[in-house]
C-alpha cells in the first residue's frame, strides 16, 4: 500500500511510525518536516490530502502538535475523510464506520506504544458498509 506520512515536526514518533511502516512492506512518501523544514501544518495537511484525494496516495497518516488542526487542513478535499484518533478503538471505529482513510494523530499526546496499537487497528479494520446501509435507513 502507498502511504504518505507528513507532519510539521520530526519526532521518535513520526520516526518510529515510518519504521514501523516500512517493516510492513508499504511504500512511503513522506511530505513537511519529514523532507524538508517547513512547519506549515495547514500546507502539510492540504498536500497530503490531495495525494490521498487524487489516488497518488491509498491512504495517509499525518501528525501536528494536537493533531487537530491537520485533520482539519485534511478534509478540506473531497475523497478525504481525515480522522483525528487518540486509540485503537477510535482508529478501528473511524475506519470501520466512517471508511476514513486518513489517520491524523497529536504529536503531543500519542506515545510510542499507542502508536503501534493504533497503527495495527488501523490496518486489521477496513469499511463495514453495511454499517452506512444504517445510517441511510435513519435518513428514510
Amino acid at each position: 500500500m502507498k502511504i504518505v506520512v507528513a507532519s510539521d515536526e520530526k519526532t521518535n514518533l513520526t520516526d518510529s511510525v515510518i519504521k514501523y511502516l516500512r517493516e510492513k512492506g508499504h511504500k512511503i512518501i513522506l511530505l513537511g518536516d519529514l523532507v524538508r523544514k517547513n512547519g506549515r501544518w495547514v500546507q502539510i495537511g492540504k498536500e497530503a490530502a490531495q495525494k490521498v484525494a487524487s489516488n497518488q496516495a491509498d491512504q495517509g497518516i499525518l501528525f501536528c502538535f494536537s493533531g487537530t488542526g491537520i485533520c482539519m487542513a485534511a478534509n478540506r478535499f473531497k475523497g478525504a475523510r481525515a480522522a483525528l484518533c487518540w486509540d485503537a478503538e477510535t482508529a478501528k471505529l473511524a475506519r470501520k464506520w466512517d471508511n476514513a482513510n486518513i489517520l491524523c494523530m497529536s504529536l503531543r499526546y500519542t506515545s510510542e506504544e499507542i502508536v503501534k496499537e493504533i497503527l495495527n487497528a488501523w490496518f486489521s479494520t477496513g469499511f463495514d458498509e453495511e454499517s452506512l446501509n444504517e445510517a441511510h435507513k435513519l435518513d428514510e
